[in-house]
């Protein structure tokens, strides 16, 4: 019988962990964003209410996408969100919620880089549309902090 990942494109261990980096920081936001969504009121709460539903959303299906590659590359996704952080303030969450988007920005780059140079292209091209999505949301919430 052969094995799952025979025909796969071989990855280093660097790159495995990388993925599950992406991950635990994908679960972090998507919990962080929604239990701002939730907490959050008053009027400019609500003005950003549901666009931090939305990005929460979309921060657990990039958790999924990344979970499926690094499964399929021979890896055991984590479960695990690296720290969350709510905040208290509608402006303090927002901050944070820059950095994070930040941090998850150089990390993608970081892993486009190393599966091209291991000839992952599969890995470099998810990872291409999550890192224009993950810019999309710094523009948000860079654009959000204007007004606070």
């Amino acid at each position: 019988m052969a094995e799952k990942n025979d025909a796969v494109t071989k990855v280093s261990k660097a790159l495995l962990d990388q993925l599950n980096e992406a991950i635990a920081r994908e679960i972090q936001v998507s919990i962080q964003y929604m239990w701002q969504h939730v907490q959050w009121g008053g009027v400019k709460g609500f003005a950003v209410q549901s666009e931090l539903q939305s990005i929460a959303v979309t921060e657990m299906k990039h958790a999924e996408t990344i979970a499926e590659r690094l499964y399929y590359l021979g890896g055991i996704p984590t479960t695990k969100p690296s720290p969350i952080f709510v905040g208290s303030t509608l402006k303090e969450m927002i901050e944070q919620d820059i950095k994070d988007e930040v941090e998850a920005i150089k990390l993608y780059k970081q892993i486009i880089e190393a599966a091209t140079k291991e000839g992952d292209v599969t890995t470099a091209f998810i990872f291409k549309d999550i890192l224009e999505q993950e810019e999309n949301h710094h523009d948000t919430f860079t654009t959000l902090l204007e007004d606070l």
